[in-house]
């Protein structure tokens, strides 16, 4: 592989940047909305799933008394 010198490098960084295609600011915030709400789900998920295995866990653990 060959070496490249800091100037070289930096030109070949600033050419492959120019060739990304940015989002614009409406695929931006549909993204972030689609984030947000994901979480959102998640979260619940996890809630419920938590609450399950502790409603179980209990149940369990009064068996034994």
């Amino acid at each position: 592989m060959a070496k490249n010198s800091p100037v070289e490098f930096f030109q070949q960084v600033r050419a492959e940047t120019a060739k990304v295609t940015w989002p614009n600011r409406r695929e931006t915030l549909i993204t972030t909305a689609m984030v947000f709400v994901m979480v959102l789900l998640a979260s619940i998920f996890f809630l419920i799933a938590d609450q399950i295995i502790r409603f179980g866990v209990s149940t369990l653990l009064t068996i034994g008394q």
